[in-house]
C-alpha cells in the first residue's frame, strides 16, 4: 500500500503542475479579487475534483467514458463554458477594466465578485472539462493496491487528490497575491486580460474541436 501512495502522491503532484483552465481562472481571480477570492476560487475547483473522483468510485465517470453522447454533450458544453469565460475576459480589457488604478476591484461584469461566485466559478471550470471524468475512472483505480476494497480506496485517493491540488494552487494564490500591487497596473492587468481571454477561449475551442 506505501508504495501505491507514494506513487498515487507523486503523479498527483505532477498532475496539479500541469497549466490548464482551472490555473488560468484560479489566477486571474486571485489578481481581480485578492487572496480571499482566489482561495474561494480554488476550493471551488477542488470541490469539482472530489466529485469527480466519488464518481470514480460509484462507476459514474466510467459511464462518461463509455457512452460518447454523454461525453459529446459534456465536451461541447465545456467548450462553451471555456469560450464564454474567454471572450468576456477579452472584452473587460476591451473596455479598459483596469483604468481607475491599482486598488481598483475589477472582474466579470465590471464588479467585484463575491467569495460564492468565486467558489462556483472554480467549480463550474473543472466540470467543464469532461476529460476530468474520464482521467480520473483511468487515474485512480491503477494505484489501488490487490485485495484493497476498491470503492474506499478511491474516495480516499480523491481527498488526496483534492488536498494536494489545494496546496499547489494556494501557492499559486499566494504568489498573485504578493504580486498584486505590480499585477494590478491598468496596463498590466488590461494585458493580463487579454492573455487569459486568449488562453481560455484558444483551450474551448480545442476542447470542442478534439475528436474523442
Amino acid at each position: 500500500m506505501m508504495g501505491s501512495l507514494l506513487a498515487f502522491v507523486g503523479a498527483a503532484m505532477l498532475i496539479a503542475m500541469a497549466p490548464g483552465p482551472s490555473t488560468v481562472v484560479i489566477m486571474r481571480q486571485s489578481m481581480l479579487s485578492g487572496r480571499r477570492g482566489g482561495l474561494a476560487t480554488v476550493l471551488g475547483n477542488e470541490t469539482g475534483v472530489l466529485v469527480w473522483g466519488v464518481a470514480a468510485a460509484v462507476g459514474l465517470s466510467a459511464l462518461l467514458s463509455a457512452s460518447r453522447l454523454a461525453y459529446e454533450g459534456l465536451r461541447v458544453a465545456g467548450a462553451v463554458v471555456l469560450v464564454w469565460f474567454g471572450v468576456r475576459a477579452l472584452w473587460h480589457a476591451r473596455r479598459g477594466g483596469g483604468s481607475g488604478g491599482a486598488e481598483r476591484e475589477v472582474v466579470e461584469g465590471g464588479s467585484r465578485l463575491s467569495g460564492w461566485r468565486c467558489y462556483r466559478l472554480g467549480l463550474v471550470t473543472n466540470f467543464a472539462n469532461p476529460k476530468a471524468g474520464v482521467f480520473a475512472v483511468s487515474f485512480l483505480p491503477q494505484f489501488v493496491p490487490d485485495g484493497w476494497p476498491v470503492a474506499w480506496v478511491l474516495v480516499g485517493f480523491s481527498v488526496l487528490w483534492a488536498l494536494i491540488d489545494l496546496v499547489w494552487y494556494a501557492a499559486v494564490v499566494w504568489l498573485v497575491g504578493a504580486a498584486r500591487r505590480l499585477l494590478g497596473r491598468p496596463v498590466v492587468r488590461r494585458r493580463l486580460d487579454q492573455v487569459s481571454g486568449v488562453v481560455l477561449v484558444g483551450l474551448g475551442v480545442r476542447l470542442a474541436a478534439e475528436a474523442r
